[in-house]
Parts: structure tokens; C-alpha cells; sequence
């Protein structure tokens, strides 16, 4: 089997040093097995996502001595393949729509939105609104999310821990879906129809991906994965999940807390093979 894998990011922000790892990793490993790398921009998100970030992907790849296939592949031309497959789930019963803004989702979790440390509103489990209120804030138009119901995806494929995956890097071995921990996640918006959670499955297996590399904080997202895997008769690929490169303070390198750029690392005359030594790849 030819490794197939690829870096998949969203151009909702220029890239840091974080990315760069991951990036880095995905490369490698394809390098060094005879394999396939492959670019994805994954820019479902048009309220969000940015030309010029997109073309600044691959201007930082490029500068780090990257190569891909082309060509390269973006969510945003592939819009109706993701639809249909939200289209797919909603006519199985498995969504419903959820209108509830985040300080209601807060409030229904015993959490007050000004909490220090707030339950993630991604995880939420309070289900479908009664249908009356749902007819209510339907007729008013109010914008509202197509969840999965993750009750709906036990009663129609069993216990859901039997969805496993193998685990190449952290934690390697056999692991048992856990989606519980992310709740009824959503698949997609009024505004935007199809999410980049549905999206990323589809492409994974439209492209023929065998290994999913990629930072160790995603692992809870494999197990939603795993669910619409099987509730879209996907292949399951494997997964080699990579230790986070963390900053000073323990934290992982994230565009909303400002991290610095590749941009910015490039413009102080950092060279390729410097920023690459400093990131543990010597010989990219």
C-alpha cells in the first residue's frame, strides 16, 4: 500500500510555527515511505476564509522547502459533493436543526458565559428544540446549525465504541470512538450548508487517503470521524496523530492567540533550514 497523506489547512489566518510542524511531519512521513503529498485548502467557511491567506499557504510551503501534487484540492469547489452528503444524513433522520446562540447552550449546561473555564459549547447534548419552538424560530427566520444526533447515530449503528481506528502515533494501537466528548457536533449552517467536519471525511476519501498526520489535539475529532465514516460507507484510513509544538507557556500555537507567522519569521531573515533544525527537521 502507497502512503497517501496530506496537510489540510483553513485560510482563515497566515500560518505559524505549529503549522509548520505538522506540515513538515505529513511530508516526511510520504517522503520517506515512497508516498503521496498531498495540499488541501479547506475553505468551506467562506465568511471566514481569505484569498490572500490561501496564496500565503503556499508561499510559506514553498519557502520551507515543501513539494505537493497538483492539483490542489479546495473544499470550496467541491460545495454540492459535502451538501449532498448533509443532505444524506438529514433525510436519515440522523440531524436537526439547532437555533440556540452560544449563551443558551451555556445556560442549558449549568455554565455562566462569563466562566473562567466554560464547558465547550461544541459539546453540546440538549437535542432537538420542542417542534413548536423549532416551527416558531423557523418561521422567524433566525439562522440555526444542522447538528448530529449522536442518540439517532447509536440507534441506527449500535454502540458507537465499536467504531475504532488504528492509532500510529501518540497513544499508538487500537482506539475505541468516543464522540461523546465533543457531543452533537455540527455538520453544517444555514448560511454555509456543509461544515469542514463532513467535508474532511469526504475528501479524505475522494483523494484515496491512507494516513490522516496531523497534531495530537485532533483526537477527539477522529471519533466523529469514525461516526460519519460509517454513517456515509467511508473508508476509515489511518491515523498518526503528532505531539503539539507548544510555546513558553505550555500552550499550543493558535492564529487567535497571535502566534508568529511564518511571515513574520521569514521577514526577520530566518533561513529555511533554520527554522527547519529549530522545528527537529534537519534534513527537510
Amino acid at each position: 500500500m502507497t502512503l497517501v497523506t496530506r496537510f489540510a489547512p483553513s485560510p482563515t489566518g497566515l500560518l505559524h510555527k505549529g503549522h509548520a510542524v505538522s506540515a513538515l511531519t505529513a511530508w516526511t512521513a510520504a517522503r520517506e515511505a515512497g508516498g503521496r503529498f498531498l495540499l488541501r485548502i479547506e475553505d468551506t467557511d467562506f465568511t471566514r476564509c481569505r484569498p490572500e491567506y490561501t496564496e500565503a499557504v503556499f508561499e510559506d510551503l514553498a519557502w520551507l522547502g515543501l513539494d505537493w501534487e497538483t492539483p490542489v484540492r479546495r473544499q470550496s469547489d467541491h460545495r454540492a459533493e459535502y451538501d449532498r452528503a448533509l443532505e444524506t444524513l438529514r433525510e436519515q433522520g440522523l440531524l436537526y436543526r439547532c437555533f440556540r446562540t452560544r449563551k443558551e447552550r451555556l445556560a442549558l449546561a449549568g455554565v455562566a458565559p462569563h466562566a473562567d473555564d466554560p464547558v465547550d459549547p461544541a459539546a453540546f447534548t440538549g437535542g432537538p428544540h420542542d417542534p413548536h419552538e423549532e416551527a416558531r424560530r423557523l418561521e422567524a427566520g433566525e439562522a440555526f446549525a444542522w447538528r448530529l444526533s449522536l442518540d439517532r447515530a447509536r440507534a441506527r449503528l449500535g454502540d458507537l465504541s465499536r467504531l475504532g481506528w488504528v492509532e500510529e502515533g501518540v497513544y499508538p494501537g487500537v482506539h475505541e470512538a468516543r464522540p461523546e466528548a465533543l457531543g452533537d457536533m455540527v455538520m453544517g449552517r444555514k448560511d454555509i450548508g456543509a461544515g469542514y467536519v463532513i467535508a474532511s471525511v469526504i475528501d479524505d476519501a475522494a483523494q484515496g487517503i491512507t494516513h490522516v498526520i496531523r497534531g495530537e489535539d485532533l483526537i477527539p475529532m477522529t471519533s466523529i470521524q469514525r461516526v460519519l465514516q460509517a454513517l456515509l460507507d467511508l473508508p476509515t484510513p489511518m491515523y498518526r496523530h503528532h505531539p503539539l509544538l507548544l510555546d513558553d507557556q505550555g500552550k499550543r500555537f493558535a492564529k487567535r492567540d497571535g502566534a508568529v507567522t511564518l511571515a513574520q519569521i521569514r521577514a526577520e531573515g530566518t533561513s529555511p533550514a533554520e527554522l527547519r533544525a529549530r522545528l527537529g527537521f534537519p534534513d527537510g
